[in-house]
């Protein structure tokens, strides 16, 4: 059976960032990169876990639809790699990309990390200017990415 793949601006980027100033950066920079996602924007991790795992009265995911998540580490509630964890552990949304987005450049978190299965892990510069540059490099890669649906 094929698999259905989503064209990149089909693709809905879920942001798990508890920092406003940095969530507002990425989608401003996402965006001028010609990034033509719709953005879901989660404070904490049990947020996130929620809307993915339809739980709660809160958003939640839509069957069908192909998501990409843009994952901070150090989240109030539960932290980035337990949410990581849950993602790749459920046959559903094993598949869905896992971008780890955060100031922890420690090797053993990012080695912690690809183990458990993130498809990129991406340290944001402290720099203002250097982080705007790599969050457009991040558009860039959105624009072409293929992601398969969940529920596909």
């Amino acid at each position: 059976m094929e698999e259905k793949v989503e064209n990149a601006e089909d693709v809905i980027v879920i942001i798990a960032e508890d920092d406003e100033g940095h969530a507002s950066l990425i989608i401003k920079n996402l965006n001028r990169a010609r990034a033509m996602n719709n953005f879901l924007r989660f404070k904490d991790g049990q947020e996130v876990l929620d809307f993915l795992f339809m739980r709660g009265k809160g958003p939640h995911r839509e069957s069908g639809k192909a998501y990409l998540l843009l994952l901070d580490i150090r989240m109030p509630k539960v932290d980035g790699v337990e949410v990581l964890r849950q993602i790749k552990e459920d046959p559903e949304l094993s598949k869905m990309p896992v971008i780890m987005l955060t100031t922890t450049d420690d090797s053993r978190e990012i080695e912690k990390c690809h183990k458990l299965g993130c498809n990129v892990y991406v340290t944001k510069p402290v720099d203002y200017d250097n982080f705007t540059d790599a969050m457009k490099k991040l558009g860039f890669f959105l624009t072409a990415v293929r992601v398969p649906r969940t529920n596909g």
